[in-house]
């Protein structure tokens, strides 16, 4: 058999055999790629739809020029009614001055007492945690009416002072968990080579302890902030007449004016934008200060 007859029937058959291995191939990766139905997937669609749809409707309403559902026409009105609404921003300051102030003494309770039951061995330190841990399993309302039966009872006039009160108490709880979490991670061997080396206990506490806890003391710092800022219920029962918070307002003007109008809507919008905003800031120094 010559060998140009060999190489006609070589050349007559690789052709086919990569169009066959091509075909393979294509349908392999049509395989692949077919499009499949995903119940998680779609289960995860309808939660954020469901969650943020209310916030789409919501933004779209802060813009509407009348005080109905109906939709009259784009308007800023009630973002230029903000900066004149001189209740929402007696508000807003109370809600500040207690959020920090009684996050603040929060966390220097809450650390202290933390340290104070990981550090020290006691009869009833188990004690001391369950009760600890009360205020965060009791529902907000009973605390509520508790602390407003004991005002009456000491007789203090509900104010400010009786609402920083209240919220000191129910963030000591949050504050004391965080740091106790950091605290079951930390190794006690660094406090007996401070002691070797010469360090008294306020000297370990302050060098050695209080560093070492600071992510713990930190995030239950922010957590009492935020919960302070949010709550609504504990502070309608402890708040007097001019010591309303920004909750306590949003709640009067609504039931005042027997809905949600815009001027709530917008307030609601600036409040959104504030917290991405805010959110992105502490983001970004958290990485700043993991990445030192």
């Amino acid at each position: 058999m010559s060998r140009s007859f060999l190489t006609k029937i070589i050349t007559s058959i690789k052709p086919d055999h990569h169009s066959t291995l091509h075909g393979e191939a294509s349908r392999h990766a049509k395989r692949a790629y077919k499009p499949k139905f995903s119940v998680s997937q779609t289960v995860l669609a309808i939660t954020l739809v469901f969650l943020f749809l209310p916030l789409v409707v919501l933004v779209i309403y802060s813009f509407n020029g009348s005080t109905s559902m109906l939709w009259t026409g784009f308007s800023l009105r009630w973002y230029e009614r903000l900066l004149t609404e001189r209740g929402l921003w007696t508000a807003l300051r109370n809600s500040l001055v207690i959020a920090l102030s009684s996050a603040a003494t929060a966390t220097v309770i809450g650390t202290i007492g933390a340290i104070g039951v990981a550090w020290y061995k006691f009869k009833t330190r188990s004690y001391v945690q369950t009760i600890s841990f009360l205020p965060m399993i009791l529902p907000e309302i009973i605390i509520g009416v508790s602390l407003a039966i004991f005002f009456a009872g000491v007789q203090i006039k509900l104010g400010l002072l009786t609402i920083y009160i209240a919220h000191t108490t129910f963030n000591i709880p949050f504050v004391f968990l965080m740091v106790m979490a950091r605290l079951e991670e930390f190794d006690f061997s660094i406090i007996e080579a401070a002691a070797d080396l010469g360090a008294n206990e306020r000297q370990t506490l302050v060098k050695v302890t209080l560093p070492i806890c600071m992510p713990g003391i930190i995030s239950g710092l922010l957590t009492a902030i935020t919960l302070s800022l949010e709550d609504f219920v504990i502070t309608f029962f402890v708040s007097g007449p001019g010591s309303s918070t920004l909750p306590v307002f949003i709640y009067s003007a609504i039931t005042r004016k027997g809905g949600i109008t815009p001027l709530i809507s917008a307030l609601s919008v600036v409040m959104i934008l504030g917290t991405v905003i805010l959110c992105i800031m502490l983001r970004k120094f958290l990485k700043y200060i993991a990445a030192k």
